[in-house]
């Protein structure tokens, strides 16, 4: 007889009744600026290509090309017999860009939060100091580890020198930080950071998967802040601003080799296929020689954030491509989202739990490949649905 999973269609039923159930649409053409979903032709505001590169003649190409010449997969795990000439030139290319001394490539972003922090601690001799804002995956992280735990306030660098402090005499200490907070869409102050690491010995780890591609040229938040050679992990990601897939640990030659030979998410999984790598290479490559994607990028989002303002929104913390129109409450956020996508604009609502309950907000994305006719037409219906539900 079959398990009783009576238990799953409770929950899920109680998840739909409060409005908290996920159903995705369906992308139904390339992630470009405007696309189908759903049988709908949408803007869309809701994708990670930042930089629009996914579409990318020279990213798609060299896919194309590796997997004529490689095939579909590696065959294996990286550990075995999984590691390819494109990983590797993918690396060394990607190092370089960043400029540090070595980077390895993960599946996913989340993959190498979760494999890597387990390793950088032992027990409660050693110590993690955690934003309180950080992103799911460094959580799940942590929550792997047998370290001390302490949370400090959102950015607040005070409380995150008094954690400092207080755990004076642990073995290890860990601070983690996005670089780019992905609700909200403002910055860590990795410089200040930077100076409280090593005024207390820490070690310092930066998601950036949302500052990669977009901030310090396009190097991250670590370039932003002049900070090479001093932040101890980077974890950056192929999935965001470079519209391909992965996550990249940047660092130290002693940092890579750490990695290879101790988190079980590399070392079990297996490796990227081939088109993959040689995207992400060429995705690098168009990053080094065609600034011009970052610099749209900017132009677009300085634009579209003075003009949603500038028509009464509030935008919340936002100082990046990631810019939130605050609601407040979750039924707003969520009317909002489902007007706009009704006008063809494809937004999402982030709502408690994913966020405190009066904080809740329609989140956009802006990509390089927005045209400013595009952006106006999305202000337009932005103004519209936002009188129409009395948030301006």
């Amino acid at each position: 007889m079959a398990a009783d999973l009576s238990w799953m269609r409770e929950r899920y039923e109680e998840l739909r009744s409060q409005g908290l159930d996920w159903d995705p649409p369906a992308l139904q053409s390339a992630s470009e600026p405007r696309c189908m979903i759903d049988g709908q032709e949408m803007i869309m505001l809701s994708a990670n290509n930042y930089l629009n590169l996914a579409t990318h003649p020279k990213v798609v190409e060299a896919s194309i090309e590796a997997t004529r010449k490689y095939g579909a997969g590696s065959g294996s795990v990286r550990a075995i017999a999984g590691t390819l000439d494109l990983h590797l030139e993918a690396e060394r290319l990607c190092a370089q860009f960043k400029q540090v001394e070595s980077t390895l490539i993960y599946s996913a972003g989340y993959t190498a939060n979760v494999g890597l922090i387990p390793t950088l601690v032992r027990g409660p001799e050693d110590v993690i100091i955690s934003d309180e804002l950080n992103h799911g995956s460094i959580i799940d992280g942590v929550r792997l580890t047998k370290a001390s735990r302490a949370v400090y306030q959102h950015n607040d660098m005070d409380a995150l020198e008094n954690i400092l402090k207080q755990h004076k005499d642990s073995d290890r200490k860990l601070i983690i930080t996005d670089g780019v907070f992905s609700m909200d869409g403002d910055i860590a102050p990795l410089d200040e950071i930077t100076e409280l690491a090593e005024a207390h010995d820490a070690m310092i780890f930066v998601d950036d998967c949302h500052g990669e591609g977009v901030l310090g040229g396009g190097r991250g938040i670590v370039a932003h802040f002049g900070l090479q050679g001093r932040v101890t992990f980077e974890i950056g990601s192929y999935s965001k601003a470079l519209g391909v897939q992965g996550g990249i640990v940047a660092g130290s030659e002693d940092v890579r080799r750490h990695a290879l030979n101790h988190s079980r998410s590399w070392l079990l999984s297996g490796s990227q296929p081939p088109g993959v790598a040689a995207a992400q290479k060429a995705a690098v490559e168009v990053l080094m020689t065609e600034p011009q994607h970052v610099k749209r990028l900017w132009s677009n989002t300085d634009y579209f954030r003075s003009e949603l303002e500038s028509l009464g929104f509030d935008t919340g913390m936002s100082e990046t491509p990631i810019i939130p129109v605050m609601c407040g409450e979750s039924s707003l956020a969520q009317e909002l989202s489902s007007a706009l996508r009704e006008q063809g604009v494809m937004v999402g609502a982030i709502v408690f739990p994913m966020v405190a309950r009066d904080k809740a907000r329609v989140r956009t994305q802006i990509s390089a490949g927005l045209s400013r006719e595009d952006l106006d037409e999305v202000l337009s219906k932005f103004d519209a649905c936002g009188r129409e539900l009395g948030l301006i």
